[in-house]
């Protein structure tokens, strides 16, 4: 058992190591840029989607058009997001980044997993390949067995 985790299991501790430095990582991020968890979301979501519509942001983020409405509002007014009106319907917007997320101090927002990018970019490719099959394998089996109990259905294994 590590005394870390509490697991008994070498892997579950190794991934609940990962977890826990992780989410550390993330909210140091998000208090020294003062952002909340979901603005924190956001801002990542539209990193990789720029001019995402706010209806994609909303279904992504899983909250209402309202929310996501007053959400974007106020990361606009703080110059971390711009919206682009939409050449074809002036109705609809488009979400932009306005900082740049590779630069200080936004990097914070990506700096453990970029840091952790380049440990496993280390890795044998076909290691890489076996643990990225396994823990993929492992998390959607856990998944599934969770969305089986929860509506009933048992399991048969």
């Amino acid at each position: 058992m590590t005394a870390e985790t509490s697991e008994t299991s070498p892997l579950m501790a190794a991934l609940m190591l990962f977890c826990r430095e992780r989410a550390i990582a993330a909210a140091q991020a998000r208090k020294e840029l003062e952002v909340n968890e979901l603005d924190a979301k956001a801002i990542l979501y539209i990193a990789t989607h720029a001019g995402a519509r706010p209806s994609e942001l909303a279904g992504h983020l899983r909250v209402t058009s309202a929310g996501v409405t007053t959400m974007v509002e106020r990361l606009v007014r703080r110059g971390i997001l711009r919206r682009e009106a939409d050449e074809a319907d002036r109705r609809v917007s488009h979400i932009h980044l306005a900082v740049p997320l590779d630069e200080e101090p936004w990097s914070q927002l990506t700096r453990f997993h970029d840091a952790f990018r380049a440990v496993v970019s280390q890795l044998d490719p076909e290691v890489e390949r076996e643990l990225a099959a396994f823990l993929t394998h492992a998390t959607l089996t856990a998944r599934d067995e969770i969305d089986r109990s929860a509506t009933g259905a048992t399991s048969a294994a």
